[in-house]
């Protein structure tokens, strides 16, 4: 007998060769059947996997994202099979799982197009009712060549392995076969809810010199229930489509002549302003001083640092007096010149250094997505530098001001804890030293968390923290790295309480991360109807007709002398059509003056989310707006 540790500590016996489908089905009935996939001793695996020694065991529905993947990317290969049935002479390309679905690319004889998708899921569908089993295989590479002979994409995968002498791992469905690692449900009828959502361009490995594919985009759900509610929020997501969005409210532009550059316009620089002007108040009040570094800075600083090393493909580089100089795309190696300006003591930590820095990296233009995915923005990071014994406590600062932050926007979030990578700088004790702070400072502050294995920065493991927006999507913003290895590479010191040379540890971390991105969740956010205190326009003051302008502008006068923004709509238009605009521009308040309001020194006041609100004296209204301005109510 061998045996198996499940998930909550428990161990089973079992029989040599016991497949994870019957350890499940000796568990429950339900879990058997709504397994998607397993973990054996770290490994994915499927659920035909048999255990042939003892082993930890973990089971995987959809419920957990490691079901997700295997399911959708299950998805993914009965529409190749579906793909590879309709249009026989297509060639394969590569087909992952992904957040929320999955794609698939191809090489057609002609480039599909939306009218082509109900044809595949219709195709599907069938695929799916005759629940094809699905199997796993292994061959050598030569003969795994021969097998794709006639798919030139597959081979080229194939070849990259060729050398390495591995097994090359394969997965067949009836009459359709697939390069895969895998895992993959057991047969085509557990996916139950397919819909294919869109087509597009999209080159080889992403790189704009290979051929162009064709992308084909769906999702997959075990209920349709489930399905339904993924397509109304995506629903629900266009009509917050901070693109749309920002053009409708003039708050930012992306222009031909800089594809990834985004432009702020008035509206949207001073969102962008009040945003920056909160983020120092809160860095000050948390004990921080600002600086601000080059953006050019020579190589031999990012060969220091690094970051040629595991980053050049990603960065701009240009010559200046025959050397080549980098533009900067993160603020760290600023920070380490900045703390070697002086020598430094233990009195002197922890010193706390924040820059909002504008960086610049390379992202191929299929990757670009308004202001969420960009070549250039700026990154609100803080640098950290301390001691040993100050870790803990500083992880703790970090955490209570990003939730501070997220909490003032009205985010909920989790956190993540991400691991070594493979790519990694730096011995494995200090890293399990590091690893261990970044747990223990996160459990005393009583977070659940996720560990994210193999997923931290190249020179150190950290804190990932996920925003949840009102629609359910999750986004990446605040990170908190802990780093061994900067100081080391830059010869960091202070002298400590003994007289000796020491060295300094390190964090990196942001909180909004990239100010355009944040300001991108924010407008989807609040579908553009942003909070009083952070609205371009607080207040559009609307008199009825000429014999209230006077009176209008004595309004709008005493609004501004209290710091707020306001515009009189003096147009010659019926106030209808006025308030409608205002609307439409998810003005906050609209304040509307007749002749009544004027003999009695009051406004009509009207607001964005509640409608007709009654009159209020002037000083009343003005009272209640700069108190919302002030607390930053949502």
């Amino acid at each position: 007998m061998i045996s198996i540790k499940l998930k909550d500590g428990s161990v089973k016996q079992y029989r040599p060769g016991t497949t994870v489908a019957e350890v499940a089905e000796s568990l429950s009935g339900g879990l058997a059947r709504a397994l998607c996939c397993a973990e054996v001793n770290g490994i994915n695996v499927d659920l035909r996997h048999e255990l042939t020694e003892d082993s930890s065991l973990t089971l995987y529905t959809f419920d957990d994202e490691a079901g997700k993947k295997a399911f959708r990317h299950t998805a993914a290969h009965i529409m190749a099979q579906a793909v590879k049935r309709l249009y026989p002479d297509t060639k394969l390309a590569i087909g992952p799982s992904i957040d929320g679905g999955f794609y698939y690319d191809f090489d057609p004889k002609t480039p599909f197009v939306p009218e082509d998708l109900e044809k595949i899921e219709a195709e599907m569908q069938r695929i799916v009712k005759e629940a094809i089993p699905i199997e796993r295989f292994t061959l050598p590479a030569d003969e795994a060549l021969e097998l794709m002979k006639d798919e030139p994409y597959k081979r080229e995968l194939i070849l990259e392995h060729a050398g390495q002498g591995e097994e090359i791992s394969f997965y067949r469905q009836n009459d359709f076969t697939d390069v895969c690692a895998g895992p993959h449900l057991t047969d085509t009828g557990k996916i139950k809810a397919i819909k294919l959502t869109a087509t597009n361009a999209a080159y080889w490995r992403g790189d704009q010199s290979n051929k162009a594919l064709s992308r084909i985009y769906g999702t997959a759900f075990p209920k349709a229930s489930q399905l339904a509610e993924h397509l109304e929020m995506l629903e629900e997501a266009k009509r917050r489509d901070h693109r749309k969005l920002g053009k409708e409210l003039e708050l930012f532009t992306i222009l031909e002549e800089g594809p990834g550059f985004p432009f702020f316009l008035p509206k949207g620089a001073l969102i962008k302003n009040l945003l920056m002007e909160y983020w120092r108040e809160v860095h000050h009040r948390w004990g921080y001083v600002e600086i601000s570094t080059p953006v050019l800075l020579n190589k031999e600083l990012w060969l220091q640092s690094g970051h040629w090393d595991h980053y050049k493909n990603n960065m701009y580089t240009t010559l200046i007096d025959d050397d080549t100089f980098c533009v900067k795309p993160m603020n760290c190696p600023g920070g380490m010149l900045v703390y070697k300006q002086k020598p430094h003591s233990y009195k002197d930590l922890p010193l706390r250094m924040a820059e909002v820095g504008l960086v610049h990296r390379h992202e191929m233009s299929g990757a670009l997505h308004g202001l969420m995915r960009v070549r250039c923005f700026n990154q609100d990071d803080a640098h950290i530098f301390m001691t040993k014994e100050q870790i803990k406590d500083e992880i703790k600062g970090v955490a209570q001001l990003i939730d501070e932050i997220y909490k003032t926007f009205g985010f909920e979030y989790h956190v993540e804890l991400s691991t070594m990578p493979e790519d990694h700088m730096g011995a494995e004790e200090d890293w399990e030293s590091a690893t261990e702070a970044l747990r223990e400072a996160i459990t005393e502050l009583g977070y659940n968390f996720v560990i994210n294995e193999g997923d931290g920065a190249f020179y150190g493991p950290k804190l990932d923290f996920h925003l949840t927006d009102c629609i359910g999507r999750t986004w990446q913003c605040g990170t908190i790295q802990l780093d061994f290895q900067m100081p080391e590479r830059f010869d960091l010191e202070y002298t400590g309480p003994d007289n000796q040379k020491h060295r300094p540890v390190m964090i990196h971390r942001v909180a909004f991360g990239s100010i355009e991105r944040f300001i991108g969740i924010l407008i989807e956010q609040f579908a553009g109807a942003f909070p009083l205190w952070l609205s371009p326009v607080q207040v559009c003051v609307i008199p009825i007709g000429d014999r209230q302008l006077d009176y209008a502008r004595g309004v709008a006068s005493r609004l501004e002398e209290k710091g707020l923004r306001v515009v009189i709509d003096d147009r010659n238009e019926k106030m209808g059509y006025k308030i409608r605009e205002a609307q439409l521009q998810k003005t906050p308040y609209m304040l509307v003056i007749g002749d009544r309001e004027m003999e009695a020194g009051e406004v009509s006041v009207r607001s964005r989310r509640d409608g007709d609100k009654g009159s209020a004296r002037v000083d009343d209204f003005i009272a209640a707006a700069c108190l919302d301005v002030e607390t930053k109510s949502l």
